[in-house]
């Protein structure tokens, strides 16, 4: 049940006192000078590519740059690199470095990002490897460094998706800086070339950014991560507010500028009381995994009794207020590949269904569905999700952990089913590699079919529109037979922002954007 707004504005003038009183911000720039985004729990890492989530990515994008960065239309373009060229028949990619300063007062040179690279690929941390190590794409078979401001990087082949994935938020192919470790190599605080530099990460609390005042832009005009990152305001705040009433009445009242991700019931009342509500159509995709390893769901019948005992657009429609339809596609309707043919999937049909369990010869063995309540879609999915099952005869036991144990689990395949939510992918390929995979190697792959990896192999080696189109098709069809994942939908973006606030935009990648924002 959601708090009255009394309550609620309780907690607010509470964490407004907390942010006025508190030591950190003694000293700190004027309201006016500060952006405050308010995030739903503490980011897990201030260390590129190591131990991420959507929150994590948000900060560590705002201190960090890569060679290529995602614009609003979903391409990729300038962000380090002020241009680049292909040779040797596209296995070849040579970058031109602008001119850029790291946190340090050092220059940006080619010695850095292969610096940085090298970490991450050394790093058995880094979740985004196995598509530059040749597991699930093209090999990186070289980096080199030919002078200070060219970074040459050489494939084993051509690729239609390198530069997709170098740009991809998720992978963290950024600028670090070598005097980021201490003394013995180990990672101490976060230098990079962004417009904004760590002043204090209180964990739980809040992170506080610094404007970088020696920033040096990129020459191309700013246009979601790439182009130019000019801040206007001297400090950026994102407080840790765990809460959704809280975070709601901590805008309404000015302790918070920017909701980042509020709900569609929220909509109204942040409308009602003058509030600017900002929406976009999304790439995170809500699912529900299912482990096909796992003894019970290896048997496809049993998958595929679960695909009709689920009222997809019931769903969809309670949880986002009918604005996104459902898509058990791994390909959103806001991309260019979209079309009917993606709307196919097994009909809501829980007679069906237990007739398919029948056969299965299910007994009634219980099905443990993971989920957590801090991402509040997960959780009502499950709950939904948990109903239908059982009004179509399966016996589920619904399993509410906290989310680092959740995403640990996901990381580590260790779950039969989990209500679960993808990050934007910019490409459907993208979006498919996150899920099709050798499961012997990769254990966040929830679908190994040999059939299934091969087609995801030939999306990396065309950029022919026409015949990806085919190939996303193929693998839908085989998607919808097999029933390793269950797509629910691709959530809308939906912002509420101050009044006060101008120049904030809301974007596909659904991670805030604070330069070229400022406060009135």
């Amino acid at each position: 049940m959601r708090r009255s707004f009394c309550q609620v504005l309780f907690v607010a003038l509470a964490l407004v006192g907390a942010l006025a009183t508190g030591a950190a911000f003694a000293q700190s720039a004027p309201t006016t000078s500060r952006l405050v985004v308010a995030l739903n729990a503490d980011i897990r890492s201030l260390e590129p590519g190591v131990n991420r989530d959507t929150n994590t990515d948000t900060v560590i994008h705002q201190l960090f740059e890569g060679l290529v960065a995602y614009k609003t239309d979903l391409d990729v373009g300038p962000a380090l690199a002020e241009s680049w060229t292909l040779s040797d028949e596209g296995r070849t990619y040579s970058f031109k470095l602008r001119p850029a300063t790291f946190h340090n007062g050092k220059p940006v040179t080619s010695a850095e990002l292969k610096w940085s690279w090298d970490r991450l690929n050394q790093s058995s941390a880094w979740t985004c490897k196995p598509v530059f190590n040749g597991q699930s794409g093209a090999k990186v078979v070289a980096v080199e460094t030919p002078d200070p401001q060219t970074v040459v990087f050489k494939l084993d082949r051509a690729s239609a998706i390198f530069l997709k994935q170098l740009a991809n938020i998720q992978c963290h192919v950024l600028a670090m800086h070598p005097d980021s470790l201490d003394a013995e190599g180990k990672w101490s605080k976060p230098i990079g070339s962004g417009p904004l530099k760590l002043r204090e990460w209180r964990r739980a609390e809040y992170v506080l950014l610094d404007k970088f005042a020696e920033y040096r832009g990129s020459t191309a005009p700013a246009n979601g991560f790439s182009g130019a990152r000019d801040m206007l305001v001297e400090q950026v705040l994102f407080q840790v507010i765990p809460d959704p009433s809280a975070r709601e009445a901590a805008l309404l009242t000015g302790a918070v500028d920017i909701l980042h991700d509020i709900e569609p019931d929220q909509i109204e009342t942040m409308k009602q009381r003058g509030m600017r509500v900002l929406s976009t159509p999304g790439l995170g995709w809500s699912a529900l995994l299912l482990q096909t390893d796992d003894p019970l769901l290896s048997n496809v019948k049993i998958r595929q009794a679960i695909a009709h005992a689920i009222d997809l657009k019931q769903i969809a429609e309670a949880q986002t207020l009918g604005m996104a339809p459902a898509n058990a596609s791994a390909v959103s309707s806001s991309t260019a590949f979209y079309n009917a043919g993606f709307a196919a999937w097994p009909a809501y049909d829980p007679a069906r269904a237990r007739a398919l369990l029948k056969e299965a010869g299910y007994k009634g063995e219980p099905l443990r569905l993971q989920t957590n309540k801090q991402y509040q879609a997960m959780y009502q999915n499950s709950v939904m999700i948990e109903q239908m099952l059982a009004g179509a005869g399966f016996a589920v036991k619904l399993e509410v952990i906290d989310w680092a144990t959740q995403l640990s689990n996901y990381l580590n395949g260790r779950f039969q089913m989990q209500s679960f939510g993808y990050s934007g992918r910019f490409d459907p390929a993208l979006m498919y590699a996150a899920f099709v995979g050798d499961k012997t190697r990769f254990k966040t792959a929830q679908y190994g079919d040999p059939d299934a990896v091969a087609l995801l192999g030939q999306l990396d080696t065309t950029d022919d529109p026409a015949v990806r189109g085919k190939l996303f098709a193929a693998l839908h069809a085989k998607v919808q037979a097999d029933v390793p994942i269950v797509g629910l939908y691709f959530s809308p973006i939906i912002e509420a922002v101050h009044p006060r606030v101008e120049g904030y935009v809301s974007w596909p990648a659904n991670r805030p954007i604070t330069w070229g924002v400022r406060k009135r």
